[in-house]
């Protein structure tokens, strides 16, 4: 039971993008270790600039 339950914490929280926040602040901290770590606020800021201005091909 436990392990299906991990399972599906596990899915849900990469469906939502909330587990892309806490390795982008782990690849932070090992690169930037002195500089300080933008919220989950600012984070999700930067990242949608980011993608608007580097707009891929997509379908929709």
């Amino acid at each position: 039971m436990r392990t299906w339950v991990r399972a599906v914490r596990w899915y849900l929280r990469e469906l939502t993008g909330e587990a892309e926040y806490d390795r982008y602040c782990e690849r932070h901290a090992r690169h930037h270790p002195q500089a300080p770590l933008p919220t989950r606020r600012e984070y999700q800021v930067l990242r949608t600039l980011h993608r608007e201005n580097r707009p891929q091909s997509r379908c929709c």
